[in-house]
């Protein structure tokens, strides 16, 4: 993978980081610029450290697994990107907003959780981190795999999840939840792609 190849994936990964910053940013009547940078760097802090251990597991095992190491990216990116797909068409719409962070109910006056804490929940917050980097996670088993720069995979996947976190929260303050799904949908394609991508340049090598 190149470095556009890594960006994108660090887009594509970030997607369900980026939805529950909107749902932050939901319960904020007004920005916190403190508290969006700190859900910033607990999202990308997290989905550059996923990888990192995905791709110390993987690679105990690359040299076993060489002859279908391709085959087996391609599996774990249409896999998350599928996911990412199908949680974006099916998951409830109220489900997609709240179910992570009911503070985000506050701002639309849902009776109970109109008494949701200003501010941050730091134990909720390592957790919700934790969830929405699990599919970097596996994606760091593909980096293995390919012999990717990890330092410079997990830097820009970091910084990639920080910025569109601290976009997020803006985003979800000021315009609701209206591109929760497109960027979730986006995130699910752009990985799907990346996959194909891998397997065809295999294959055609």
């Amino acid at each position: 993978m190149g470095v556009i190849e890594l960006i994108l994936t660090g887009v594509g990964l970030s997607m369900d980081a980026f939805a529950v910053a909107v749902c932050k940013g939901l319960g904020m009547r007004r920005i916190h610029w403190g508290q969006a940078l700190v859900i910033a760097l607990f999202f990308g802090g997290f989905q550059a450290l996923m990888p990192l251990v995905g791709w110390a597991v993987g690679s105990l095992f690359s040299s076993y697994i060489t002859a279908v190491d391709h085959w087996i990216a391609f599996g774990l990116l249409a896999l998350i990107g599928a996911k990412m797909l199908w949680d974006a068409f099916h998951e409830d719409e109220d489900d997609r907003r709240c179910n992570r962070n009911c503070a985000c109910c506050e701002r639309r006056g849902t009776a109970d959780c109109a008494d949701a804490p200003a501010k941050l929940d730091y134990r909720e917050l390592t957790l919700l981190a934790i969830a929405t980097s699990i599919d970097a996670l596996a994606a760091g088993l593909t980096f293995a795999f390919l012999g990717v720069n990890i330092l410079l995979a997990v830097a820009l996947i970091g910084v990639t999840t920080f910025a569109l976190s601290f976009v997020g929260v803006i985003v979800g303050n000021q315009f609701g939840s209206r591109f929760e799904r497109p960027a979730a949908i986006a995130g699910g394609v752009v990985l799907i792609l990346l996959g194909v991508k891998i397997l065809i340049e295999h294959l055609t090598a």
